[in-house]
């Protein structure tokens, strides 16, 4: 699997956000991806050291549209936290 396709996107809300100042960044991941796969990936796109993974499985929600329902999918979150003084760039600007 390419690097590319294990990281699917950042997760910017309001306590992602907090979580940087202790050097820690949440992605989307795919959901097969393992932790060594993560940790991997984040070091080849980013050229940082990672210290730490720590993932968890979001179930998806029951969601509603007038009468008719349906489940949003689940998803797979990774909170990376890197060695001190690693920054993620892409983060900084937000």
């Amino acid at each position: 699997m390419d690097a590319r396709d294990v990281i699917i996107r950042p997760i910017v809300t309001e306590k992602s956000t907090g979580l940087m100042e202790d050097n820690k960044y949440t992605f989307e991941v795919n959901l097969r991806s393992n932790k060594t796969q993560i940790k991997a990936a984040i070091e080849e796109i980013f050229k940082v050291k990672v210290l730490n993974v720590n993932t968890s499985r979001v179930k998806g929600k029951l969601r509603r549209m007038g009468r008719h329902e349906g489940y949003r999918s689940d998803w797979k979150k990774a909170i990376v936290t890197l060695e001190e003084g690693q920054r993620i760039e892409v983060f900084e600007g937000l």
